[in-house]
């Protein structure tokens, strides 16, 4: 009776190093990414800096749409969106890192906050943002 053919003992006699080979580059990455390179070596005083106050953040632009329709810019009612556009324009003449978040009520149709939208595209106003609640602030 045959035990054992020959070709299945050869194969499990030799060794697979292959993921041996992998977990020896694994780690050789590892040591050189952990290893801090000798810079300091050398002893030396750094010059100090002066302390920089923060600017205050700049205020936000706050463009209102009512549920009836009506737009606010800033508290001050807008007749129109042209009228909106100019006032856009002014303002980023002034800065332009001008900021405008869009309040609009939930009841507002969606093409009045589109329309206030576009118009913020069209006076090229880059950072605009609509202002949400947070679900249970509702409560």
């Amino acid at each position: 009776m045959k035990k054992c053919s020959q070709s299945a003992h050869h194969t499990l006699t030799e060794l697979n190093i292959t993921p041996l080979l992998d977990l020896a580059f694994v780690l050789l990455v590892i040591f050189i990414l952990t290893t801090t390179p000798l810079a300091n070596d050398i002893e030396l005083k750094l010059p100090s800096a002066s302390k920089h106050q923060k600017d205050p953040p700049r205020s936000a632009t706050y463009i209102t749409v009512k549920d009836d329709g009506s737009v606010y810019l800033d508290k001050r009612a807008i007749p129109d969106m042209n009228t909106l556009h100019e006032q856009l324009l002014v303002m980023r003449d002034k800065d332009t890192n001008t900021s405008v978040i869009v309040r609009g009520d939930s009841k507002a149709h969606y093409v009045q906050i589109r329309s206030v939208l576009d118009v913020c595209q069209r006076a090229n106003v880059l950072k605009v943002d609509l202002a949400t609640e947070a679900a249970d602030a509702k409560k």
